[in-house]
């Protein structure tokens, strides 16, 4: 039996053929992003001007690839379901929007986007964990500070979320959005109880004090020669 040779050409369109054969096995990537809600509009904006960060999220949800809790509780990366930008950002995004809507102002900001914003009340906020799993339920995890328009912390709390869902990822990305949104409320309500003062107005350089003119000194005293005693001896 002959060898069977190819020329380069026929080499080069074999090589083709067989690239697009495996990448049409391969399934298509999807993707995901968290449900902003419905929240309302700031109508009176008459709530304080809130400043939401940072906001940390634990180290393993910082990636590209959704997160599967498994049955054991270890964690898994699905290699087709990603989500569609940063989950910080989202997460973020969707936090301000609610509170805005709950507290009725729209003097917010999203740290550390906080030039010229003058805050009464600042949320500071660490999730360490959110996910879920085919099996598992949607779970949130997460300790917040709120502090005053002089940095003194007023409240503090550790809350533990979750919500079922069907198993579809698509299900399970909607119930973690659920759980973001009660957090929003839950801080809202603690924001609502915090007496908030009012954002201290930008400080006036004092006034010059007009130079003192030096005093000037007193005339010196003319002095008198001494006049000349005579003498009368006897």
């Amino acid at each position: 039996m002959r060898p069977l040779h190819f020329s380069p050409p026929l080499l080069l369109l074999l090589a083709a053929l067989t690239l697009q054969g495996c990448a049409a096995l391969q399934p298509a990537s999807q993707f995901y992003q968290l449900e902003q809600g419905s929240p309302k509009l700031p109508q009176n904006d008459k709530g304080p001007a809130l400043l939401l960060g940072p906001v940390k999220l634990a180290d393993y949800l910082q990636r590209e690839n959704l997160v599967q809790r498994e049955l054991d509780d270890s964690l898994s990366l699905s290699q087709k379901t990603r989500w569609a930008g940063s989950l910080q950002d989202d997460v973020g995004q969707l936090l301000l929007r609610q509170l805005a809507g709950q507290l009725d102002t729209s003097r917010v900001a999203l740290y550390p986007d906080r030039v010229g914003f003058a805050t009464q009340v600042q949320v500071v906020l660490s999730i360490s964990r959110l996910d879920s799993g085919v099996q598992q339920p949607a779970v949130l995890e997460a300790q917040w500070r709120l502090l005053d328009s002089a940095g003194v912390q007023r409240s503090s709390r550790v809350v533990r979320l979750q919500a079922e869902h069907s198993g579809a990822v698509i299900d399970q990305v909607r119930a973690q959005s659920q759980l973001l949104q009660q957090l929003a409320g839950e801080l809202a309500s603690a924001i609502k109880a915090m007496p908030v003062a009012q954002a201290a107005p930008a400080r006036k350089p004092a006034a010059t004090a007009p130079a003192k003119r030096p005093q000037s000194k007193p005339p010196t005293p003319l002095i008198e020669p001494a006049k000349q005693m005579e003498v009368f001896r006897f």
